[in-house]
């Protein structure tokens, strides 16, 4: 246990990034282990809850893979992945919509409601929020010529209406937001939370995307001592060329050199099975994880 004035001393240390953050947008990426683990997703809401307190704007964006997961398999539907996107069909975004938007979002504003909070859920389809187009990708055939291939229906974000967000803060709201899209046909769209997330802080000039994941950070090879603490938007982007960034770390850093893009300072990938995993991030002078910068 600490004592007070150990206690004392961490809260001076916070003080500097109180104010630097104050009124500023962060958009938190929440997923991983952190939504697997009731009690982790209790602390990361809190940390959550005491930056809205102390004059932050934290906007939340939330996946829901292993729930998906768990209700494709219950109806009998095969889970598939290319390139880190799960492929959705016309049951399969029945599925998704389902628990991202009816269960995992109204889940997570009743624990921050519970905990104290005044949260809001919404998706991206809620006033237009999130507009997108159908996505294709590429991949190569057996002669190693590259084809386009359909995923079904996954959302290419076109453009964000920040608009409905700015209302909700503006009133001391935290959104809490499901990475579904509204196409030009009206109909549900999957989107990668990473890539929805990386937008939205983009569009929203946030000053911080922070994305809680089930790793500690972006590793470059094999080990713990792989582990990058800091990395600039070159040499992620080579490090996905060269194939040293791969499988579902690749929407996660695709959607970091987005959000770099849209001019988004400072983009962290961090742990989220470790306790105020965001806290340690935000507050403190070391910080965990991986940050990425522009140069």
């Amino acid at each position: 246990m600490h004592n007070p004035t150990e206690k004392a001393t961490i809260l001076v240390e916070a003080l500097p990034y109180i104010q630097k953050f104050f009124g500023k947008t962060v958009v938190i990426k929440l997923g991983g282990h952190a939504m697997l683990n009731s009690e982790l997703e209790k602390l990361a809401l809190q940390d959550i809850i005491l930056m809205k307190l102390v004059g932050m704007n934290p906007v939340i964006v939330h996946g829901g893979g292993p729930g998906i997961n768990k209700w494709l398999e219950k109806s009998g539907q095969e889970t598939k992945f290319l390139q880190g996107l799960r492929i959705t069909n016309e049951d399969t975004m029945e599925i998704v919509e389902m628990v991202l938007s009816g269960r995992i979002n109204k889940d997570l504003v009743g624990c921050l409601n519970e905990l104290g909070g005044n949260a809001v859920g919404i998706s991206g389809k809620d006033g237009n929020l999130i507009q997108v187009e159908r996505k294709t990708i590429f991949t190569k055939n057996e002669n190693g010529e590259e084809i386009e291939t359909d995923i079904g229906l996954v959302g290419e974000i076109k453009q964000i209406n920040t608009e409905i967000i700015h209302l909700l803060t503006g009133q001391g709201y935290i959104p809490v937001i499901s990475p579904i899209g509204i196409g030009p046909d009206g109909k549900s769209y999957n989107i990668n939370a990473d890539h929805a997330a990386g937008s939205l802080g983009g569009a929203l000039q946030a000053d911080k995307l922070v994305m809680l994941t089930d790793v500690e950070g972006i590793y470059i090879g094999e080990g713990p001592d792989s582990l990058a603490s800091k990395l600039t938007k070159t040499e992620v982007h080579d490090y996905i060329q060269k194939g040293l960034i791969k499988g579902g770390m690749i929407p996660k850093a695709e959607s970091c050199l987005l959000a770099l893009n849209y001019g988004i300072p400072h983009v962290h990938i961090i742990d989220g099975r470790k306790p105020h995993s965001l806290l340690l991030e935000i507050f403190t002078n070391k910080g965990i994880g991986t940050m990425i910068v522009k140069e």
